[in-house]
């Protein structure tokens, strides 16, 4: 083989490498023009583009706390989670559509605000805690030596539980001062 021939063939190669480094850094923005989402009978959502359809798509927030209707990645529901495109912001959408994926995200961000803290018991390296919520009254655990509480701002915080749950505490100041001083142990 020729010099020539070997450097045609790594200028290929080097072209066909930069064509698929531009596909991976490229974003596949979708919108109401480009894609449509549907409810699938399982309770799941669909989704097709004009290149292909999706029987059933996973939705996750880039920034659940900050822009939660913002920048929604939909990925493919296996375990690589590929993803397929972002949704810029959800409220370009119409209102079938915007309640169909605020559906699914309620379930994949499901937690619970914590409204009064009644006690919390530590023994043997955790915390067991013994709250009311917006949905009833709950009782969890935590480890204690971990960082199982996070906050978010002065007065935001998320405690995360043993079995990977989150549950929110939007501002701490409307807690009792009993309740504050049993939380504020694990800030």
């Amino acid at each position: 083989m020729s010099t020539e021939n070997l450097n045609t063939e790594n200028l290929d190669i080097l072209e066909q490498e930069k064509k698929n480094v531009d596909r991976l850094l490229s974003m596949n923005y979708l919108t109401p023009d480009n894609a449509t989402f549907a409810a699938t009978p399982g309770g799941f959502v669909s989704l097709t583009t004009a290149e292909k359809n999706w029987p059933r798509v996973t939705i996750y927030r880039a920034f659940p706390f900050t822009q939660p209707g913002q920048y929604l990645s939909v990925r493919e529901p296996d375990d690589k989670a590929k993803e397929i495109g972002i949704i810029q912001d959800l409220s370009q959408w119409d209102e079938a559509t915007q309640s169909l994926i605020e559906r699914q995200l309620a379930l994949r961000y499901y937690m619970p605000t914590i409204l009064r803290v009644h006690s919390i018991k530590e023994e043997y390296g955790y915390a067991y805690w013994s709250v009311l919520t917006d949905r009833g009254p709950c009782r969890f655990t935590i480890s204690s030596g971990s960082s199982s509480v996070v906050r978010l701002s002065d007065s935001h915080v998320i405690v995360k539980d043993i079995d990977e749950n989150r549950y929110e505490i939007p501002d701490l100041t409307k807690l009792t001062p009993k309740e504050l001083k049993r939380v504020d142990l694990y800030i």
